[in-house]
């Protein structure tokens, strides 16, 4: 059997590089630089990386950000940051053609947020990325063609 990549606690890992939305490249090949894991972001990081790298296409590496607040925040935002890398996990599947899973995630992580649609957390308008889950579930489910990422990318602040 084949040895495989473990990280340095022997954990299972797939060192394969990676391109813009999560799929892996063969051995050898280019891939984009993958987000560390379990860093502590504040919120305002958090939400400075995950739009950059929803900007730039990379919605599957922003999902990775919003894991680490989903993982290592407050109790009481837990379901917001797993909301949000719900949605994340939704444009990864939307940009790769995979409309079943897309349509589930985008209304998975909006139902999850919707719970702080009134507050405003963090800046975040929650009720303007709900209207824009809604929509894109939508269009992803009539179209066969896969989006482009980042052009369907939200704004997660005005």
């Amino acid at each position: 059997m084949a040895d495989r990549d473990r990280d340095t606690e022997g954990r299972a890992r797939n060192a394969r590089p990676r391109d813009g939305l999560g799929r892996p490249l063969p051995r050898g090949e280019q891939g984009v630089p993958r987000q560390p894991e379990g860093v502590a972001r504040t919120p305002q990081e958090t939400l400075r990386e995950a739009q950059q790298l929803l900007d730039e296409g990379k919605p599957f590496h922003a999902h990775e950000v919003f894991e680490d607040a989903w993982k290592s925040g407050p109790d009481a935002e837990r379901e917001l940051w797993r909301g949000l890398a719900q949605l994340a996990v939704g444009i990864t599947h939307a940009a790769r053609g995979n409309r079943t899973g897309a349509v589930a995630l985008l209304r998975r992580g909006s139902d999850n947020i919707a719970p702080f649609a009134g507050a405003r957390p963090h800046g975040i308008d929650v009720t303007t990325l709900r209207t824009w889950a809604a929509a894109l579930a939508e269009s992803v489910s009539r179209h066969d063609t896969p989006p482009d990422a980042a052009a369907i990318a939200p704004r997660l602040r005005p």
